[in-house]
């Protein structure tokens, strides 16, 4: 159902976080190494074929110039979520914040934050669940669980002051 994408095996640690956030909420995907700039072919390829092969939203992450999330995205109706990701060769990731964050008209990309892969997993999650009920309520009950940490944190802290 959703496609993760990323420039390089480099890449796997931060995007391991929304293919994690994917499985808790049930949603299927897959996960490949589709590179802008060393397979443009098979980039090509993916994006084209994205809609026919059953996926509706695609995660992009990449490091450096970052070109992948807006060149999928120019490829396909689907919605896209462009992941920066920080590289050894970044410039303290705003390289890849700005590559995909400033689209031009008519091909716009999703971005979460720098490193931001379970925030782009959750949102493809919110994506998704716009239309699948059952995906709606899955994430529902995400949403109820913050909740529950936070009150559980809350008494964490009151027990650390001595309250």
């Amino acid at each position: 159902m959703v496609g993760i994408i990323m420039g390089s095996l480099s890449d796997r640690k931060v995007m391991q976080l929304a293919a994690d956030a994917l499985t808790e909420l049930g949603i299927s995907y897959e996960m490949e190494i589709v590179s802008a700039h060393r397979t443009p072919e098979r980039m090509l390829e993916y994006g084209a074929s994205a809609r026919s092969r059953g996926l509706r939203v695609i995660i992009a992450g990449a490091g450096g110039a970052a070109h992948l999330p807006g060149m999928v995205a120019s490829l396909t109706s689907l919605p896209v979520i462009g992941v920066p990701v920080l590289s050894s060769n970044s410039i303290d990731g705003w390289d890849s914040v700005l590559s995909i964050l400033q689209m031009p008209a008519g091909v716009p990309v999703a971005t979460v934050a720098l490193d931001g892969a379970r925030n782009a997993g959750i949102l493809a999650a919110q994506i998704i669940g716009a239309s699948d009920e059952a995906v709606a309520k899955r994430l529902d009950a995400f949403k109820e669980s913050l909740k529950e940490k936070v009150a559980v944190m809350n008494e964490e802290l009151k027990n650390q002051l001595g309250n």
